[in-house]
């Protein structure tokens, strides 16, 4: 960067039983009373509440007229085990951060929903042994927030792991089935041609088992693309694969697929900028597509002078903008209007810190684990998790955090 409603099968329903798990519920200890409608779920934007300089979600409401955010990511525990965290390394049953942005977010009349997997890390449906047993975990999540909307984000390299496809996909469904009304999403790598080799056996794999959530999401960056026209071709070439996997007209193909952009600079440098935005709404809009989101609001404003946008940042776009100039596509597409700001032709840009002296320098030799700094091209880095010889900055969902200039 993802309804069918039956009962739960017996075999199923005795095992999420045995696991303690329990339906969705109109309200619960998260404070959770009510759901927004299906269309801002649609229209959340990814947001990291724990790593890349966490934005303030309630200042990014007032500026933008956001109601909604999809909470990034639920994974499987670093060290082993079926239980969910937040990246890897914060349990979610001891959460009290992303519970008090969650509560801060609802007491504003918003609300969340969370995204499982993502790029890096080991997933669920990787560590658990069964599809049964995913759902379990994932259901300690919905429980646990009081959601009413969660994304299956199956990219590389899980989605390279035929039994781990098959656990997520099975997991969502079991979800789907005990959580009535819950919205689904399923995000997965965008091509050219639509999606790769590994997102059609994804969709194949859905088919098979009788899956059909709200959307499939692609996510049309880091595959050699180039502005708008190549995202709306991407999406076109999808609808088609939709069609001839699930039997469905043009219509009903496009009521469930789903966009999931990159704002500004991408991985592997490719440049979508507010104007690419707009062309990607109108073509969702016009085609009454489902979803309509991007990666990310951590990412949704201006980088400092001293980073002249030639590289990406988990922290800032790398294009001149105004900050939430990106999140208030994601308002329009909900049908809101956002808030009027003044244009600015050149953005104030952001004042540039004093830097930080910098730590001892990287070295590709060395062994570093989680909370270890390191300085590399004039920044500090923090290290997420264990890693040997990956280049800080080289990706943005790598092992390393940016401290920001040193």
């Amino acid at each position: 960067m993802r309804r069918l409603r039956a009962c739960l099968g017996a075999a199923a329903a005795v095992t999420l039983a045995a696991a303690g798990t329990t339906a969705l519920v109109a309200s619960n200890a998260s404070g959770a009373t009510s759901a927004l409608g299906n269309r801002w779920y649609a229209a959340a934007p990814y947001l990291m509440p724990l790593d890349n300089d966490p934005p303030d979600a309630a200042a990014i409401m007032d500026a933008s007229g956001l109601k909604a955010f999809q909470l990034a990511f639920i994974l499987a525990p670093n060290g082993g085990g079926c239980s969910p965290t937040w990246g890897g390394t914060a349990p979610v049953s001891g959460d009290t951060a992303v519970q008090n942005v969650i509560s801060t977010i609802r007491a504003k009349g918003g609300d969340v929903s969370v995204s499982i997997g993502g790029y890096g890390g080991t997933k669920l449906g990787q560590a658990c042994a069964d599809a049964a047993s995913t759902a379990a975990a994932y259901q300690q999540v919905i429980t646990k927030y009081g959601l009413h909307a969660i994304d299956f984000d199956l990219e590389e390299p899980e989605y390279e792991n035929t039994a781990a496809v098959r656990n997520e996909i099975g997991a969502a469904k079991i979800l789907q089935q005990n959580n009535p009304g819950l919205y689904v999403s399923v995000t997965t790598a965008g091509t050219a041609d639509g999606t790769g080799w590994f997102g059609k056996q994804m969709l194949l794999e859905a088919k098979s088992q009788g899956f059909t959530p709200n959307n499939f999401s692609i996510m049309p960056f880091d595959g050699g693309f180039n502005g708008a026209a190549s995202q709306t071709g991407a999406l076109t070439n999808f609808n088609a694969i939709l069609r001839s996997t699930f039997g469905w007209d043009e219509a009903t193909a496009y009521a469930h697929e789903g966009f999931s952009g990159m704002n500004g600079r991408s991985d592997t440098g490719e440049y979508f900028s507010q104007a690419d935005f707009q062309t990607v709404l109108d073509y969702a809009t016009s085609h009454n597509m489902d979803r309509f989101t991007f990666w990310s609001l951590n990412r949704d404003r201006q980088c400092s002078p001293a980073d002249n946008g030639g590289r990406t940042s988990g922290t800032c776009s790398s294009v001149p903008q105004n900050s939430w100039d990106f999140a208030k596509y994601s308002v329009k597409f909900a049908g809101a209007t956002p808030p009027s700001t003044t244009p600015t032709t050149t953005p104030t840009p952001t004042p540039t810190p004093t830097p930080n002296s910098c730590k001892t320098a990287w070295s590709s030799s060395s062994v570093y684990t989680a909370g270890n700094e390191v300085s590399y091209n004039k920044h500090n880095w923090k290290a997420k998790w264990w890693t040997q010889n990956e280049v800080p900055g080289a990706s943005e969902w790598g092992p390393w955090q940016d401290e920001g200039a040193c």
